[in-house]
């Protein structure tokens, strides 16, 4: 039976949310996520140090530790003060969640978490000469390696806070396309760093996703830019679902992607444009149907669309709390609207 079949569509973001707030973002996410849409734990970047997504993912590894330096987060041999800041806020974040949660009458079954990818990590992340850990194969590996080693503990946590939600887990990799065209500059700017091949690249996501739901995570999803977007390399690794904007998708990654979902895999679609936190957010009818039209071009089924899950695309920082908000309802509208095509 496919994936789909059993399905309502639904909303989410993808993670980044306003603010310094922990506790009035869980609780503003929440009340506008509830069932069948996807709650999630945000990320408010606007807290500093430790609370963007490189320090909030590089807390969680295993056997290696960071600290800032001017150019980024270095990997460095024991924790300092930037390190226990991430992990933290990170602490701080769920035992909310379990407080928020707990105090609902009733809870969302399923909660999202993000992770950067182990690529973007990488990228992301400097050795001791100030060279991206890209750069060299070796640190790659021990960065996917650790990342994978780390997740459970980070799972085990989170569903202790909400005990009864299932959990999903995105995977963000907003670099891929430079990280595997090799266009990300080397430290001084003069050369970029050799392309990743895409064995690679499938290899270190599949190490990250079966560890991952060996931990219990029921959905993973790896989440892209459309430029480039490595479709079949995601597939190949085993992800239940692809997070892609639809802006600028071509004809031949549109017919990826129904490959995809008429295989029982799942689409977050990037369907309202968030590029612009001050623009008037476009009507639903004409979100809904700038996913209708695709799909229906595809051949695809009006049925599939109930297995949907739709999406800002970018995240939501930039905005105010009361924009973001208003984001989120926009988005169940959308949902509402595409399940009412699924049932004819």
């Amino acid at each position: 039976m496919s994936l789909v079949s059993e399905l309502r569509a639904s909303a989410t973001a993808l993670g980044p949310w306003p603010g310094n707030d922990p506790a009035e973002a869980i609780r503003t996410i929440r009340g506008e996520l509830g069932d069948p849409h996807l709650p999630f734990l945000p990320e408010l970047p606007a807290r500093g140090v430790g609370s963007d997504a490189a320090g909030r993912t590089g807390s969680l590894l295993v056997d290696l530790d960071i600290d800032v330096q001017p150019y980024g987060w270095r990997l460095v041999d024991r924790p300092g003060k930037d390190s226990r800041r991430a992990s933290s806020a990170l602490a701080t974040d769920i035992n909310i969640l379990a407080d928020v949660a707990g105090a609902e009458d009733v809870s969302a079954t399923e909660l999202k978490l993000q992770l950067m990818g182990p690529l973007t990590l990488a990228a992301s992340l400097h050795l001791h000469n100030g060279e991206r850990a890209l750069l060299d194969y070796g640190a790659r590996r021990d960065v996917a390696e650790s990342l994978a080693a780390g997740v459970a503990e980070h799972l085990r946590k989170v569903s202790a806070a909400v005990p009864e939600a299932r959990i999903v887990v995105q995977v963000d990799e907003p670099d891929i396309a430079a990280v595997m065209a090799g266009t990300i500059p080397t430290a001084s700017g003069y050369r970029t760093l050799r392309s990743v091949r895409g064995e690679e690249v499938t290899g270190a996501w599949r190490l990250v996703i079966d560890a991952l739901k060996a931990a219990g995570a029921v959905e993973t999803v790896i989440s892209v830019p459309e430029i480039e977007a490595p479709i079949d390399r995601i597939l190949a690794a085993g992800a239940d679902g692809i997070a892609v904007p639809l802006r600028a998708l071509t004809t031949r990654q549109w017919e990826q992607l129904a490959g995809a979902v008429e295989s029982g895999k799942r689409l977050w679609t990037g369907a309202l444009s968030t590029e612009d936190p001050g623009a008037v957010l476009p009507r639903t009818a004409a979100i809904v149907e700038s996913i209708w039209k695709p799909w229906r071009q595809l051949g695809l089924q009006a049925s599939g669309l109930s297995g949907l899950r739709v999406t800002p695309s970018t995240g939501l920082e930039g905005f105010t709390p009361a924009a973001a908000k208003s984001v989120l309802t926009k988005l169940t509208h959308v949902a509402d609207g595409l399940d009412q095509l699924a049932q004819g």
